[in-house]
């Protein structure tokens, strides 16, 4: 899998583009800047977009392409991210560190989903944010990206378990028409959460 990402974040395009994730840029641009952390980050545009609105940026992905990619996009639009390539079990996470994580399109297998979950959770601050935007089980039946294995795709209930306990400010299922790069183009069904630490 990891041979798989660096094959594909080898090509000179930016294969999701360099603009923001939408739910990423709706919370950037109206929170209070702070150190947030992007999971699964891969080329960088969402860590990019908020080191450009002053958030302290870390990142993590298990894809040097991935990395390299990210660098030079921070370099051209002249801000700092501090990225690490590394798998996410094996990525130290402190407790209590962030005011906010970002889980976009991070889909996990079940056997370590849960378990992530929570170790992000208790990496949040209190009044922490977690921001997540997955593909729904529906996206299965769409060419527009995403896994194509059912038990890697969320639903509402799976995503609703695993948060509980924070407030959810946001949560709801939507088609979207996605223009995300190469990979994340057209009708798409999508889970979309912000949710506080209390």
């Amino acid at each position: 899998m990891k041979e798989l990402w660096n094959q594909r974040y080898a090509e000179d395009e930016y294969i999701y583009g360099t603009a923001p994730n939408m739910l990423v840029k709706e919370f950037i641009d109206q929170a209070e800047a702070g150190k947030i952390l992007f999971a699964a980050e891969g080329e960088g545009r969402n860590a990019v977009y908020a080191a450009k609105h002053n958030w302290q940026v870390d990142a993590v992905d298990y894809s040097e392409e991935g990395r390299k990619k990210a660098l030079l996009l921070a370099k051209q639009e002249n801000v700092t991210i501090n990225y690490t390539v590394s798998d996410i079990l094996n990525y130290e996470l402190e407790e209590n560190k962030y005011d906010a994580i970002a889980l976009i399109y991070f889909h996990m297998p079940p056997t370590i989903r849960q378990e992530i979950h929570q170790r992000m959770i208790n990496a949040l601050k209190p009044k922490g944010h977690i921001l997540l935007m997955a593909f729904d089980k529906k996206q299965i039946n769409n060419d527009s990206g995403g896994p194509k294995k059912i038990e890697l795709l969320y639903n509402k209930e799976l995503i609703e378990d695993d948060f509980k306990g924070l407030n959810f400010l946001k949560f709801e299922e939507k088609e979207l028409h996605l223009e995300e790069g190469t990979f994340h183009s057209g009708i798409s069904d999508n889970i979309l959460l912000i949710a506080q630490k209390p």
